[in-house]
């Protein structure tokens, strides 16, 4: 019997796949547990559907992704950090502070948890850092450090 599963069934298959299994395993076991469906003419068109949907919104999420990561990377963001004698910094720079200064200064929210800081942010001037707007794009955030007044 061809069964659609609906769920990961371990050392059977994942979710979405189609399998050939023995009659008694799919009726006493896969279907009562909702774990698949039989595979008929109408639930193998809504898996292709359903299949087509989702790479649709998986592209558009990925168009979305580049044209927000074409336009935050065009931008610089102004950071002020307190400084002592000779442009020595008090502390560094956070991801959450970097985000709340691009939604206050652009209007544009952005995830601090994506921000990619490898090493704090302890100098003045000019630093970029990389910001994962989606599993393929990657994007440039260039942020200016500056003294406090």
């Amino acid at each position: 019997m061809k069964v659609i599963l609906i769920q990961d069934v371990k050392a059977l298959g994942k979710k979405g796949d189609i399998v050939e299994i023995s009659d008694g395993y799919a009726k006493n076991y896969i279907l009562p547990k909702k774990l698949g469906r039989e595979a008929t003419a109408k639930n193998l068109n809504d898996l292709k559907l359903k299949n087509q949907n989702e790479e649709k919104l998986a592209r558009e999420a990925y168009e979305n992704a580049l044209a927000f990561a074409q336009d935050i990377k065009e931008k610089v963001c102004e950071v002020r950090i307190k400084t002592g004698e000779g442009g020595r910094t008090f502390g560094s720079v956070s991801s959450k502070e970097i985000a709340a200064a691009f939604k206050e200064q652009f209007g544009v929210e952005i995830d601090k948890k994506k921000l990619q800081i490898g090493e704090p942010i302890r100098s003045l001037g000019f630093h970029k850092i990389p910001y994962k707007a989606h599993s393929k794009v990657t994007a440039e955030i260039t942020v200016h450090v500056g003294e406090e007044e």
